[in-house]
Protein backbone atom coordinates (compact mmCIF):
# COMPACT_ATOMS: atom_id res chain seq x y z
CA UNK A 1 0.00 0.00 0.00
CA UNK A 2 1.75 3.58 -1.17
CA UNK A 3 0.93 6.35 0.50
CA UNK A 4 -0.97 7.74 -2.46
CA UNK A 5 -3.75 4.91 -1.60
CA UNK A 6 -3.83 6.33 2.26
CA UNK A 7 -4.80 9.44 1.01
CA UNK A 8 -7.63 8.47 -0.94
CA UNK A 9 -8.74 6.47 2.07
CA UNK A 10 -11.70 8.09 5.02
CA UNK A 11 -11.03 7.85 8.63
CA UNK A 12 -13.81 6.88 10.58
CA UNK A 13 -13.77 6.88 14.74
CA UNK A 14 -15.63 3.16 15.85
CA UNK A 15 -16.39 4.93 19.06
CA UNK A 16 -18.94 7.37 17.42
CA UNK A 17 -19.22 6.25 14.19
CA UNK A 18 -17.97 9.65 12.88
CA UNK A 19 -16.14 10.41 9.71
CA UNK A 20 -12.73 12.48 10.44
CA UNK A 21 -11.66 13.30 7.16
CA UNK A 22 -8.76 11.98 5.13
CA UNK A 23 -5.24 11.24 5.71
CA UNK A 24 -3.00 14.36 4.73
CA UNK A 25 0.51 13.27 6.11
CA UNK A 26 2.27 10.33 7.76
CA UNK A 27 4.62 10.66 10.97
CA UNK A 28 7.63 8.10 10.65
CA UNK A 29 10.39 6.74 12.61
CA UNK A 30 13.04 7.47 9.61
CA UNK A 31 15.79 5.37 11.66
CA UNK A 32 13.38 2.27 12.00
CA UNK A 33 11.04 2.57 9.32
CA UNK A 34 8.06 2.59 11.14
CA UNK A 35 5.21 4.53 10.58
CA UNK A 36 4.17 6.36 13.81
CA UNK A 37 0.95 8.12 13.32
CA UNK A 38 -1.41 9.68 11.08
CA UNK A 39 -2.26 13.61 10.47
CA UNK A 40 -6.09 13.67 9.44
CA UNK A 41 -7.52 17.49 9.09
CA UNK A 42 -10.42 17.86 10.46
CA UNK A 43 -13.68 18.53 8.63
CA UNK A 44 -14.44 21.74 9.48
CA UNK A 45 -17.82 23.68 8.85
CA UNK A 46 -18.20 26.82 6.27
CA UNK A 47 -16.83 29.75 8.46
CA UNK A 48 -14.15 28.14 9.89
CA UNK A 49 -11.39 30.36 7.39
CA UNK A 50 -7.87 30.37 8.63
CA UNK A 51 -8.50 27.45 12.10
CA UNK A 52 -5.67 24.88 11.61
CA UNK A 53 -7.98 21.70 13.20
CA UNK A 54 -5.51 18.46 12.51
CA UNK A 55 -5.77 15.11 14.33
CA UNK A 56 -2.92 13.24 15.17
CA UNK A 57 -4.34 9.37 14.95
CA UNK A 58 -1.66 6.96 16.13
CA UNK A 59 -0.46 4.15 14.87
CA UNK A 60 -1.67 1.60 17.16
CA UNK A 61 -4.95 3.56 17.29
CA UNK A 62 -5.77 1.87 13.87
CA UNK A 63 -7.98 -1.02 14.17
CA UNK A 64 -8.24 -1.97 10.41
CA UNK A 65 -7.82 -0.71 6.80
CA UNK A 66 -10.17 -1.56 4.10
CA UNK A 67 -10.53 -0.81 1.00
CA UNK A 68 -12.64 2.57 1.33
CA UNK A 69 -11.76 3.22 4.89
CA UNK A 70 -9.28 3.52 7.79
CA UNK A 71 -10.84 2.34 11.06
CA UNK A 72 -9.40 3.69 14.08
CA UNK A 73 -10.54 3.55 17.95
CA UNK A 74 -9.23 7.22 19.45
CA UNK A 75 -10.87 9.95 21.70
CA UNK A 76 -10.65 12.73 19.74
CA UNK A 77 -10.04 15.36 22.07
CA UNK A 78 -6.70 13.62 23.11
CA UNK A 79 -5.71 13.59 19.28
CA UNK A 80 -5.72 17.43 18.79
CA UNK A 81 -3.18 18.68 17.48
CA UNK A 82 -1.77 22.41 18.89
CA UNK A 83 -2.34 25.42 16.46
CA UNK A 84 1.38 25.38 16.53
CA UNK A 85 1.94 22.10 15.08
CA UNK A 86 -0.01 22.69 12.20
CA UNK A 87 2.20 25.27 10.47
CA UNK A 88 4.43 24.28 8.05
Amino acid sequence: MTFVDLKQKEVINCNDCMRIGCVADIDFNPESGQICGFIVPASTGLFSFGKCMRYYIRFCDVVRIGPDIMLVDVCLDKAVMKEDECRV
